[in-house]
């Protein structure tokens, strides 16, 4: 029961403790739906404590979200130039700054919460729940984490006074409002334009690209696509993640009308691959992996950019969801910045206003570096 709300909670260790209904009641529309979290539970994404959080007004559901629970290193997750900056953190800070928290959202995406009553009885129920979580897991960090700036103005009254905002590493997103791909361009700058027309004009001179999109991968096709996606999470600067194959594996099952494959080939060798999501007029770009012998020659990230838009413009897509980091070249793609921000709260009063000082200065960081990156 909620202090003081008259509300229940329930909280899960699986999704499928909860009935679909209820929760796609308060989630509708999102392509993290209820069989994408199934998906997540039966992955064996073993770094990962997942929970779900249901609040009832008697048997109404009126809150619901999903939270994860996981060791948290300062390097965890960090390869490339900015690990030694991580490893320097987690030195200084040992006992601090290496915590076991708990995450109010998803691994890698926004964050979400389903609300159908008044929106600060939800929270204080869904952080009692997380509270729950806490004691379990023994932790002492929680984090509501990626959260976009819809969320700021009720987040900000109705979390408790002890979290604190930090900006978080903005999204990236285009209305797609054009009638092929060359009146896309014609919205772009005249040097971007320009530049992408010369770029695609050499490499369609010099290689033929094979694009099959599907929504099932054969056994073999996985395993070429996985060892692509293994080389593109080597280069990675941050990220929470590695799937491990069966996520590709299972959501082929669990979302079939949803789940797109795109795969590249050159002479039937598989070059490129991306694993997207397509709901609701929704396009959501997750997980990709690139043959980096031949990735910047070819400018795959491009290749890759120009014919999932031409998919979206021919399936009546109009949001296409790009993610993070990588935001100059995105910028110059015509994707606007979506400002998302975290909010953090030590379970130790004390240690709070360390880690409020430590957040922000990281974040600052991050966003400096990822900004001046290019593809």
């Amino acid at each position: 029961m909620a202090a003081g709300s008259g509300f229940s909670i329930k909280v899960a260790r699986k999704i499928e403790e909860i009935p679909a209904g209820d929760w796609n009641k308060l989630m509708p529309g999102t392509g993290e739906n209820y069989y994408f979290l199934e998906t997540l539970d039966g992955s064996n994404m073993s770094q990962f404590a997942f929970y779900y959080i249901m609040v009832y007004d008697r048997d109404t559901p009126v809150g619901a979200t999903s939270c994860f629970a996981m060791n948290f290193g300062s390097d965890f997750g960090v390869t490339g130039k900015f690990k030694g900056f991580a490893r320097c953190i987690k030195n200084i800070f040992p006992f601090i700054l290496n915590p076991r928290i708990l995450i109010c959202g998803l691994p890698n995406g926004q964050g979400n919460i389903g609300i159908a009553a008044d929106p600060k009885s939800v929270i204080e129920a869904i952080c009692d729940g997380m509270d729950q979580v806490a004691e379990k897991e023994r932790v002492k960090v929680i984090v509501f984490k990626d959260f976009s700036f819809r969320y700021r103005d009720m987040l900000d009254k109705c979390l408790d006074p002890g979290f604190f905002r930090t900006a978080s590493l903005p999204f990236t997103e285009m209305n797609i409002r054009f009638p092929d791909f060359d009146g896309y361009l014609e919205t772009l700058s005249y040097s971007s334009r320009s530049g992408l027309r010369r770029k695609f004009k050499k490499i369609d001179e010099e290689v033929k690209f094979d694009l099959e999109v599907k929504g099932k991968l054969e056994e073999d096709e996985l395993n070429e696509a996985y060892a692509l996606y293994l080389q593109t999470f080597a280069r990675k600067e941050v990220g929470l993640e590695k799937v491990p194959v069966d996520f590709f594996r299972k959501i082929s099952k669990n979302m079939p009308e949803e789940t797109k494959f795109f795969l590249w080939w050159i002479d039937k060798k598989m070059v490129a691959f991306s694993y997207c999501l397509a709901s609701g007029g929704r396009f959501l770009d997750y997980y990709l992996g690139f043959d980096y012998s031949i990735a910047y020659h070819f400018h795959l990230y491009f290749i890759r950019f120009r014919d999932q838009l031409n998919w979206c413009i021919n399936n009546n897509i109009r949001m296409y969801e790009f993610g993070t980091t990588g935001y100059e070249s995105k910028r110059r793609l015509g994707f606007r910045l979506v400002p998302s921000y975290n909010y953090v709260m030590h379970r130790n009063k004390f240690l709070n206003p360390v880690v409020r000082v430590f957040s922000r200065n990281l974040v600052e960081k991050l966003y400096k570096f990822f900004s001046k990156r290019k593809k």
